[in-house]
């Protein structure tokens, strides 16, 4: 486990470099401007479409707006809205979700744009399976611009289809899991892998009926379990509705200030914040990753731009709404900056191992019901300066395990370090990783209501993620390897459900990484398409924008309406 974990850690290294995020913020700031904010579009006329008031039954397309932008939905509003934002304020600090907003934003613009070049090189010869995504974008679209560079086109939607693959095994399927598994195991005790077993006959079942049934039952529960987390959500906004004031400013001031260390939290600063906000907000949002477009690909209409402006409604719900919200909960209730739940009652001894790294020993745990064996805690030490945190802090990770004569032991991980750490506070904090921090915060106003409102939600939310992610991954394997694959790729998603349940994450920086290389492969490849790919899309916006402004599409509404 620990040479994965150094794997993806070099990994995110390079696909979170600088650069990378530069580019893509200024991908969204160049399609933003050159549409003309269409980010209101998306607000105004968007929710018009949604609403059914252009649907035509006749039109190209297995599903309706609202299926398409609910089968989208449910693999963006997901666990990355409950455990990612935790994620995100856990690692970098309330200045993290600032940067999360402006991905919101920008990334509507973006979202538009890709979902518009899918739609204009999608295949609808078979109605109830049409084709589209980046793969068939560039592919089909870079001859047209360059004849001799065919071959050239081909290969990057092969490049596509395998960064696509890699973000549905890891954040689209195996970081789910995990996750629904963790929060299970914690409130009821059920083991993970059970989880997992029941997780993969569930998704199997669903996504054996194709795109149809996909939209039908995202259809309905991407509604139910966003109103139900948000009127939980509100609840606890109300009990704490004088400290939210404060909480805009801590995450504001966090954006533009290093943050400094605080219980639990062990400081960040500004540049970590940015690198984790970004990086959170585009696993729960997409935007960029050319994901999305896949299952807009698949909606009824003659329209191409009329869907990628539906799509630009995505990134606003589920980054500026539902994950507002969640961070909201979780600053309000001062759990991402808890105090120790228990204290050791002797400083352990370290030890250098041949390594280099530092070994601290294994130690009795202190008597705390919420330190259950089995249990993932850490320690506060000082060691070399850090550069995410600003200062000296580290976290030490350790296991609470069962020892020979029936006590309760933690057992370290080794320390990474060139100097012995310092042990200044004995404080053992429970590493509430992901959904279990949200679960935690509710549980904080209102004892049993994250036990249960989380655990469900998160249920609920995995599975629609896993079956759009699977779907996306489908669409993958059609591309590389035909029709015949989508079978035993089915299989293997399903199989990869109860892989994650294995104990392969063990700590929020596991789990970052994880779900970071999943999503950095991907930017790498669709980015570049819509730069090469994006004024088409531009194009057909702005002369479909200036067709909506001339009333040309009236008629058309009413005519729909009239057939209500």
């Amino acid at each position: 486990m620990e040479g994965l974990s150094n794997f993806l850690a070099a990994s995110n290294a390079v696909l979170w470099a600088e650069p990378v995020l530069i580019t893509l913020l200024l991908t969204g700031v160049l399609f933003t401007i050159w549409s003309g904010f269409a980010q209101y579009r998306a607000l105004t006329h968007g929710v018009s479409v949604v609403r059914g008031k252009f649907d035509h039954e006749d039109d190209p397309g297995a599903i309706s707006h609202f299926q398409a932008l609910s089968a989208a939905l449910s693999a963006t509003v997901g666990l990355g809205n409950i455990g990612g934002v935790a994620l995100a304020i856990a690692l970098g600090g309330p200045g993290a979700v600032f940067w999360m907003w402006v991905v919101g934003l920008i990334g509507m613009a973006i979202k538009i744009t890709e979902v518009t070049l899918s739609m204009l090189y999608r295949n609808t010869d078979d109605p109830d399976n049409p084709h589209g995504g980046p793969m068939w974008v560039i592919s089909k679209g870079l001859p047209g611009i360059a004849p001799k560079l065919a071959g050239v086109g081909k290969t990057i939607g092969v490049i596509f289809c395998l960064t696509l693959l890699i973000s549905t095994a890891t954040g689209g399927n195996m970081f789910q899991a995990w996750n629904v598994g963790e929060i299970t195991h914690a409130y009821f005790g059920v083991p993970s892998i059970v989880t997992g077993i029941v997780l993969a006959v569930i998704v199997g079942a669903v996504i054996i009926g194709g795109i149809k049934r996909i939209g039908r039952v995202a259809g309905t529960l991407v509604p139910f379990m966003v109103a139900l987390y948000l009127i939980a959500g509100i609840y606890v906004l109300v009990v704490n509705y004088d400290k939210i004031p404060e909480m805009f400013a801590l995450i504001v001031k966090g954006a533009i200030s290093p943050q400094n260390a605080t219980g639990a939290f062990i400081g960040g600063t500004v540049g970590y914040a940015f690198l984790i906000g970004m990086k959170r907000a585009l696993f729960s949002n997409e935007a960029g990753q050319g994901s999305s477009p896949i299952a807009h690909s698949a909606a009824r209409t003659k329209e191409p731009v009329r869907e990628g402006i539906v799509a630009g409604l995505e990134p606003f719900i589920d980054t500026i709404v539902v994950c507002t919200f969640t961070a909201l909960i979780i600053l309000s209730t001062g759990v991402w900056n808890r105090d120790a739940t228990a204290v050791l009652d002797v400083e352990p001894n370290i030890t250098k191992l041949a390594d280099g790294s530092w070994q601290v020993e294994t130690v009795n745990a202190p008597e705390s019901d919420e330190l259950p064996i089995g249990e993932s805690v850490y320690l506060i030490v000082e060691a070399d300066p850090n550069e995410n945190t600003g200062n000296n802090l580290h976290k030490l990770n350790g296991t609470v395990i069962a020892a020979e004569d029936g006590t309760k032991q933690i057992q370290w991980s080794p320390l990474v370090t060139s100097g012995g750490p310092a042990m200044t506070d004995l404080g053992v904090y429970p590493n509430y990783v992901g959904a279990t921090m949200t679960a935690k915060a509710f549980d904080s106003v209102q004892p049993g209501l994250g036990m249960w409102l989380v655990t469900l939600a998160s249920w609920l939310f995995a599975i629609s993620t896993m079956i759009s992610w699977s779907y996306y991954g489908e669409q993958g394997m059609v591309y590389l390897a035909g029709e015949k694959s989508v079978l035993p790729y089915k299989l293997v998603f399903c199989g990869l459900i109860i892989l994650a349940t294995f104990g392969l994450i063990e700590t929020d920086t596991d789990l970052d990484n994880m779900t970071g290389v999943g999503t950095g492969v991907m930017l790498f490849a669709n980015v570049p398409i819509m730069w090469i790919m994006g004024y088409q899309a531009m194009r057909a916006y702005k002369a479909y924008i200036a067709r909506l402004k001339g009333g040309e599409f009236d008629a058309e509404a009413a005519e729909v309406n009239a057939g209500k």
